[in-house]
């Protein structure tokens, strides 16, 4: 391969972009290079076309300049035609330029209509070759603005769904956690939220971004638990086309979708320790590699991590890296259980009464005393999320405006010491226990287990084999 590669000397360029031109004529890729070199941030010469596949996988290039004709004595301008039709097979957004020494209007037509940002002839001025740099670098910025948000959209329509936001509390440990967040929010400090399973992780995930400097960027969620294995790497760090039998298209991964933003991982004691390798070098050099790709890619997020784990004691037993751990809990929040707070379960109760009687178009709905009664005393296994659930049904289920323990329907059992869950019970016992009980309940049915739990079906499939239910 007879290539060059050069990048401007120190003092900046005019075009933040990175240029690939490709000619057969030595002086054309020096006059082009010597010029250029100047003024974007890379510029990258080739000889022959048939080094574009290597090229571009090797390096981010934003613009191309394209030699029409490559054959001597060739003028009719198809070998471009059919190398722009090659480059926009790769990825329909890159700009390409045509060059040629040959001016025809008919063949710069059909360029256009291929695909082609624009066409010059040879040889060109300074001046205007740097105006036709400068326009196709503003489309360039413009089309990779329009894909990512696009992507973004795409793969944020689950999350969209994330509901109460609001961090709804009075008790010591919950004012505690508050005051914690008004100084780290603001900051780009790595966070570990530890706690029970629905216990508001996410929630507490959603408020730290909202009070960052990056509220006005990406808050990305990514659920670890339900990610297969095989998975992992194409969902996070995406894969270039062809990287596997249906990757027919380039894709960025979660974290690329995030950069400028804050990037969520949910349930980070699920990886297994190869998994947990490949993020901890994604942590450390702050890039990621797309599948099927050698190119290493900057991301900037801000990192929020959480689990129902106890990530310290798998630590000492080898089931999680102590240097992951010390690279994402820079500050570390313990959510306490709804049972532990009092009666902040009565004021998420009304919260989420006026909340769902809104919803559904209901008048405001109260508690009666006995209702109330029961919310304090129940042992609330599933935390807030299961008394979002409770009150949603019953606001649902309710006849009147006040809604009795009879619309609760809260089981019993649940009410006495002998199954109350000890404060002091290991997460992962207590976890066990309670998928345990949720697949007694449903007789085996996982898609109603997992429906209880707050999990997807692969989510509990994993708790499954994990714990050897």
């Amino acid at each position: 391969m007879n290539d060059r590669m050069e990048k401007p000397p120190l003092g900046g360029w005019g075009l933040d972009a990175s240029v690939l031109i490709i000619d057969d004529d030595d002086d054309i890729l020096l006059s082009a290079r010597l010029f250029l070199k100047q003024q974007v941030k890379q510029v990258i010469t080739c000889k022959s076309p048939k080094e574009i596949n290597v090229l571009l996988s090797k390096n981010e290039v934003d613009i191309i300049l394209l030699d029409m004709n490559y054959q001597k004595g060739a003028s009719d301008g198809r070998e471009g035609l059919y190398w722009l039709e090659h480059i926009l097979s790769i990825d329909k957004d890159y700009v390409v330029i045509l060059m040629t020494a040959f001016g025809n209007v008919e063949l710069a037509v059909k360029a256009i209509k291929m695909g082609a940002t624009d066409f010059i002839l040879k040889p060109w001025e300074n001046e205007k070759l740097f105006a036709t740099i400068s326009a196709a670098s503003k489309l360039r910025e413009s089309n990779k603005k329009l894909k990512k948000l696009e992507k973004i959209h795409s793969s944020l329509q689950k999350d969209m769904t994330r509901g109460f936001e609001n961090i709804v509390g009075q008790a010591e440990g919950i004012k505690q956690l508050q005051n914690t967040l008004i100084k780290v929010a603001p900051t780009d400090a790595n966070v570990l939220i530890l706690g029970e399973n629905g216990t508001g992780k996410q929630v507490f995930a959603y408020e730290i971004h909202g009070n960052s400097q990056r509220k006005n960027q990406v808050f990305m969620h990514v659920d670890l638990g339900s990610l297969n294995e095989n998975l992992f790497e194409s969902e996070l760090f995406g894969y270039a086309k062809g990287a596997f039998t249906d990757a027919k298209e380039d894709k960025p991964g979660r974290f690329e979708l995030a950069d400028g933003g804050t990037i969520f991982l949910d349930e980070i004691g699920n990886l297994t320790l190869p998994l947990q390798a490949k993020l901890l070098s994604v942590l450390q050099n702050r890039t990621v590699t797309r599948l099927g790709e050698s190119k290493e890619r900057k991301v900037n997020v801000r990192l929020i991590t959480a689990t129902n784990m106890p990530l310290n004691d798998m630590v000492a037993k080898n089931t999680f890296r102590q240097d992951l751990l010390f690279r994402i809990n820079t500050v570390e929040l313990l959510l306490p259980p709804l049972r532990q707070r009092g009666r902040d379960i009565l004021l998420l109760a009304n919260y989420f009464m006026q909340v769902f009687s809104t919803k559904y178009h209901k008048e405001n709905r109260s508690l009666s005393h006995k209702a109330e009664d029961i919310l304090l005393h129940y042992k609330w296994p599933g935390n807030v999320r299961e008394l979002q659930h409770v009150l949603e049904r019953a606001v649902i289920m309710s006849d009147g405006r006040e809604i009795t323990e009879e619309d609760l329907q809260l089981s019993p059992q649940r009410f006495t010491q002998n199954n109350a869950i000890p404060d002091e019970m290991a997460l992962g016992d207590m976890e066990k226990m309670m998928v345990q009980k949720a697949i007694d309940k449903h007789k085996g049915n996982i898609s109603k287990a997992a429906a209880e739990l707050g999990l997807t079906r692969a989510a509990l499939y994993r708790r499954i084999e994990k714990f050897g239910i």
